[in-house]
């Protein structure tokens, strides 16, 4: 009985202290890297596999374990400690301050309330078009903030609607008022209580002689509407439930989707903009527009056949409510539009600080997409000599610096700016700031000490497959990982090796880097996959299996709209069928 008592704390020790355990054991038992191996490649990778291991258990900090080039690299001789110092700070940190500092005056003046109200109260409050509605606001707005601002944003909205429909559900409004919110199992709901209704008054009577029991013909009215009845109550509070499920999982799943639309959507595609800058900087193909050109219908698909899945899936698969006039509003349909329409006046007029941040979010798109389009020349053409050196953080840099010193109120009131330091700093992303210099730092080192090229050899006979199914696994292999590691983690872990799959296979290394960065977006199946993820379901409307059976759809539809893009209008968009003059040619033969 000792014994096993002694186990048993023996183990509850090691758990507690198992994040220690793999801190200590893992680079031991990737020691015999560097002692026995002992080449620059194998000590870089020793690097790599660490800081690989150490970002998907998340043991300590992503932002600590980005700093162990600057620990390693040094001592392993692979770069100098001020050479890998460059590569912590560069031109995406620019372009993430300029954003960030829009989305900080977008937040504090409430525009992101505005805007996603908005848009809810145009496509109505027909469950379909509602979710719809919140889906498309939170894409949106995801375009231009982090993905976990829009969500945070349009949640105590979409959180205000969902009691308001649960409370009418409670309240006991009848489903014939709304059959637009009634789900198809209510059908099936009412036909087997109607089956137990029967049952319970003649127990003894087979089924299929159910049709010979007499009765009275003034009480058949009075069993229908009994029969009709039972259910009502017990299948409008599924449907409420059901409708939760669907408008939650909506959207964590849209903010994940419109994060790929634009360059600074998410940390990811910034993460990849620079990465092309800094290992092929004579390539100009990745811009604010061409991406736009590339993702925009991506996202359009993806959240049109998400909305049609998490629709079928939760609430129904009666569709008919597409082609059909609406009607006279329900009661529950009244009582959800006055939900928004007093949440939008609670908003009051627009305000000077709203419209001026409006304007300066017009002018950074604009710019964005005017300063070097491809078909036409740009306003970066203004600047012949200088052209290459203004790029978007440019743009983002001097708007955002411009929100600091513009006064908020007029001469009436004290002086105050559009954002504070203080604002500013509680929005900034520092960790993931540091994690893609550790990204910068490792891609570097690994070029430094030849593991890139070792790596390309070993990645040669890939070259036999067609290019669309090299593309289809690398999707499969990124989209699997990015559930259970932070997608910066995965993007950073994945460019160093598949930008030199892409030189040993001698393909447009965009053909396959392109799809690998949309996919670490795909992280759709858990709550840990993202931090859209988590927050809808701190909510407590989903379960776990409620966003794994949604979210295998949503990876299926995100991976075949990502193909579909890239062997249609991505080719030509960036000639991915030809091989590149900015890329590097290849030699398998060299020793």
């Amino acid at each position: 009985m000792g014994d096993r008592r002694m186990l048993t704390k023996l183990s509850e020790a090691l758990w507690n202290y198992h994040s220690l355990l793999l801190i200590i054991l893992t680079p031991l038992l990737l020691l015999p890297l560097p002692l026995v191996i002992g080449t620059k490649e194998a000590e870089c990778g020793f690097v790599m596999m660490l800081m690989a291991i150490y970002w998907v258990t998340e043991v300590i900090p992503l932002s600590m374990t980005a700093m162990l080039p600057a620990i390693l690299f040094p001592l392993f001789g692979i770069m100098s400690s001020s050479n890998v110092a460059k590569e912590y700070f560069n031109n995406f940190h620019f372009l993430l301050v300029g954003v960030v500092c829009l989305a900080t005056s977008i937040e504090k003046w409430g525009l992101h309330r505005r805007v996603a109200l908005r848009l809810v109260t145009l496509v109505g409050v027909n469950p379909a078009w509602l979710l719809l509605g919140f889906m498309s606001g939170c894409a949106f707005l995801s375009m231009w903030v982090q993905n976990t601002s829009a969500v945070t944003m349009v949640m105590p909205i979409v959180d205000a609607v969902l009691q308001q429909i649960l409370k009418a559900n409670e309240e006991g409004y009848s489903g014939e008022d709304n059959p637009t919110l009634e789900l198809d199992e209510i059908n099936n709901c009412t036909a087997k209580n109607k089956e137990a209704l029967s049952d319970s008054t003649e127990p003894d009577v087979p089924t299929e002689t159910f049709t010979s029991v007499q009765i009275p013909a003034e009480s058949q009215p009075a069993a229908d509407e009994a029969a009709e009845n039972v259910p009502t109550a017990s299948c409008r509070r599924r449907q409420g439930r059901m409708l939760c499920k669907a408008m939650c999982i909506g959207i964590a799943y849209s903010s994940s989707i419109g994060g790929i639309t634009t360059l600074p959507g998410t940390s990811a595609n910034l993460i990849f903009s620079e990465y092309l800058n800094h290992v092929y900087p004579d390539c100009n193909s990745i811009n604010f527009a061409n991406w736009l050109l590339l993702c925009l219908p991506i996202s359009v698909i993806m959240l049109l056949l998400t909305w049609f899945w998490l629709y079928w899936l939760f609430i129904g698969s009666d569709f008919k409510f597409l082609w059909q006039c609406r009607g006279e509003q329900s009661e529950r349909e009244r009582a959800v539009k006055k939900v928004l329409e007093d949440e939008y006046k609670k908003l009051g007029a627009i305000s000077s600080q709203e419209i001026f941040t409006g304007v300066v979010f017009v002018v950074m798109v604009l710019l964005w997409l005017t300063r070097s389009p491809g078909f036409v020349p740009g306003w970066g053409s203004l600047f012949p000599h200088k052209s290459n050196y203004i790029t978007d953080a440019t743009v983002a840099l001097v708007l955002g610096v411009l929100l600091f010193f513009v006064p908020a109120h007029g001469p009436s009131r004290k002086y105050e700016a559009m954002i504070s330091w203080k604002e500013f700093q509680a929005s900034m992303p520092w960790q993931v700031a540091l994690l893609v210099g550790g990204g910068f730092a490792l891609a570097k080192g690994a070029e430094e000490s030849g593991l890139s090229l070792w790596v390309a050899r070993l990645m040669t006979p890939l070259g036999d497959l067609p290019v669309l199914a090299t593309v289809t696994i690398a999707c499969l292999i990124v989209t699997t990982l990015t559930e259970v590691t932070s997608n910066a983690a995965t993007i950073t872990i994945f460019l160093p090796i598949l930008s030199p799959l892409a030189e040993a296979i001698h393909v447009n290394p965009l053909y396959i880097l392109i799809p690998a960065t949309l996919c670490t977006s795909f992280s759709f199946l858990l709550p840990v996959s993202n931090p859209p993820n988590a927050v809808v379901y701190a909510y407590g409307h989903i379960t776990i299996m409620d966003m794994v059976k949604a979210g295998l759809g949503v990876n299926t539809i995100g991976v075949l709209s990502l193909l579909l893009a890239m062997a249609t209008w991505g080719i030509p968009l960036f000639s991915l069928d030809t091989y590149p003059e900015w890329a590097p040619t290849f030699n398998s033969t060299t020793p």
